[in-house]
């Protein structure tokens, strides 16, 4: 979403590059490439403005250091400000009473439904028990959409088809939470495809009968600008506690990331891209700010990783390499584990550097699909003892795998050499091997 946005800041600090100190006058045409860029990012013009000020102010106000060059302390303050306009520090979800119930508000097309099931599915992850209300009475394909995700994750779905009454729905839709001991609930309410004073009524009956611990502002991020105006009518309104952004991974110019928070002075708590239930994130500003800068994002990286790998798994496979007896099952079970975490575009962009590299590479995640078919098409003797695999098994594998000799015999030859590498790590006790393949 931040690529265009990432790659004019990274021009504006380029005018910086050979500079032996930051003056007014050098860091004048610098900030004003950075004003350029927010504002073609669909950053508020005041707000825009307000930044880069502060951004000047900062960068005229310190001294250079020796090791460090003018456009990396830039680099650092730019990073410092953006995090600060986003909001500062992650703000975790509300919580009291029991159950704990959390409303979900945003106009029709915003993802409201879609989102309830990713926060229903990551509260299930985290070990609570959850209830999901549909209360979008005017929707039909809601309840429906509701229940497919429900079943889906493994979530219980509360919904009364026949009920106009959304208040009514919401209020028993807690009773019944309470008497099966749902810890959440979510309260999926209706949208509209503009903001009305029907709707606005509605959602706030909704709120004052349950008395939320938790509201949360559905906005799609592809909206832009106009993302701001209708959360900033929602907020007069509703008095929501924060704000949620889905659509990360659209082509639109991210402005309203940047600008809702100073905007309505509510946090972005939660992040989401695709439709898959676990593409979902909290919101953490100094990691977003660094993404948009190239700075990678390891600590997300790593939470991700935390999340989708089983750790008997992980165990059970590092006993295998350490015999030399990791095969194609294991392979596939490994990249089985990746695809969960999502988009390997987006995973690599989460390394520090890799963004501004693969900012113009087509990554398919579809890309994996063929080495998969030539893995399955493999018989469980040959996955296990790839030795075995001979000219005509090669042959009868890329006729069953769809693939030709060559790809079979790439992705062979690929395999040895990471078992080899397997081997040497075991010889040299994983530390210095490691050290050896990074170089």
């Amino acid at each position: 979403m931040f690529d265009n946005l990432s790659v004019k800041l990274d021009r504006a600090f380029k005018t910086l590059k050979g500079q032996g100190k930051i003056t007014e006058i050098n860091v004048a045409s610098t900030i004003k490439e950075i004003r350029k860029a927010l504002i073609d990012a669909d950053v508020n013009y005041k707000i825009a403005k307000e930044v880069t000020d502060s951004i000047k102010e900062k960068a005229l106000g310190r001294d250079v250091l020796i090791a460090v060059s003018p456009g990396q302390l830039l680099t650092k303050i730019v990073a410092e400000e953006l995090t600060l306009l986003m909001g500062a520090s992650q703000v975790p979800i509300n919580k009291a009473g029991s159950p704990n119930v959390i409303l979900i508000s945003g106009l029709q097309g915003s993802g409201k439904t879609t989102f309830s099931g990713k926060l229903g599915s990551m509260l299930k992850r985290q070990g609570n028990t959850v209830l999901l209300v549909a209360c979008d009475i005017y929707r039909p394909a809601a309840i429906d959409q509701l229940k497919v995700l429900g079943e889906q994750i493994g979530v219980d779905v509360y919904a009364e088809p026949d009920n106009k009454d959304a208040v009514q729905i919401a209020k028993n839709a807690v009773k019944y939470a309470r008497e099966n001991g749902k810890k959440s609930v979510i309260v999926d309410t209706a949208g509209r495809l503009a903001v009305d004073e029907e709707m606005m009524r509605e959602i706030e009956a909704v709120k004052k009968a349950l008395s939320p611990a938790e509201t949360l502002f559905v906005v799609d991020a592809m909206t832009g600008q106009d993302a701001v105006n209708t959360a900033r009518t929602f907020n007069e309104r509703l008095n929501f506690d924060g704000v949620v952004l889905t659509k990360l991974d659209g082509d639109t110019r991210g402005g309203a990331a940047l600008s809702i928070r100073r905007e309505v002075t509510k946090p972005i708590k939660f992040v989401s891209t695709g439709e898959k239930m676990d593409a979902i994130d909290l919101f953490y500003p100094d990691r977003m700010a660094n993404r948009i800068l190239g700075m990678g994002d390891v600590l997300t990286l790593v939470e991700k990783a935390q999340m989708n790998f089983d750790q008997d798994e992980a165990r059970r496979l590092n006993k295998k390499i350490k015999k030399n007896q990791f095969g194609f099952d294991d392979f596939l079970s490994q990249m089985e584990q990746i695809k969960k975490m999502g988009s390997i575009k987006d995973l690599m962009g989460m390394i520090p550097g890799m963004g501004k590299a693969i900012k113009d590479v087509d990554i398919d995640d579809n890309s994996l699909k063929p080495i998969e078919a030539i893995i399955k098409s493999m018989t469980p003797m040959e996955r296990e003892n790839p030795d075995v695999i001979n000219g005509s098994r090669r042959q009868r594998i890329a006729k069953g795998s769809g693939t030709s000799i060559q790809e079979v015999n790439q992705l062979l030859k690929q395999f040895e050499q990471m078992r080899k590498m397997m081997k040497t790590m075991n010889k040299m006790g994983g530390a210095k091997a490691l050290s050896g393949l990074f170089k």
